[in-house]
């Protein structure tokens, strides 16, 4: 076996709708509505621009396969942060600072790499990669 890639992030959240809001905004994610059984009142799903479903959003009352105890007043368990592959350095760093976030940000020139450092509403670490082609 062979991971290739982060193929999703499940949040489960308080704030679907806040949440959603704000993936759209910042990583310009498009909100569907997920597959059935589930309903839109108890999960979203955000898909980039290949219309993989990269971040799961679940309700507190979504049911789960794998269920398991949470607090999302919490921060994000053993989970230290979630690192997505990003384009578009400048734009990003504008929509943060356009929705008001705090933000850090980082440069490995060793390896080509620009970082930035957000947080979701829900206290999910994002670390947005950028790498030179």
């Amino acid at each position: 076996m062979t991971v290739q890639s982060l193929d999703h992030v499940n949040i489960i959240t308080p704030r679907l709708d806040e949440s959603a809001t704000f993936y759209t905004a910042l990583l310009a994610l498009e909100r569907r509505d997920p597959p059935q059984p589930l309903t839109p009142q108890q999960a979203l799903w955000m898909h980039d621009e290949r219309g993989h479903p990269v971040v799961h959003l679940n309700a507190a009352d979504c049911p789960r396969r794998f269920d398991r105890a949470f607090n999302s007043a919490e921060p994000a368990g053993a989970i230290h942060h979630v690192a997505l592959a990003c384009s578009g350095y400048d734009d990003t760093v504008a929509r943060i600072e356009g929705m008001a976030l705090e933000y850090q940000t980082s440069d490995v020139p060793s390896i080509g790499l620009r970082q930035v450092f957000v947080f979701d509403p829900n206290g999910v670490l994002l670390e947005l990669n950028f790498r030179e082609s």
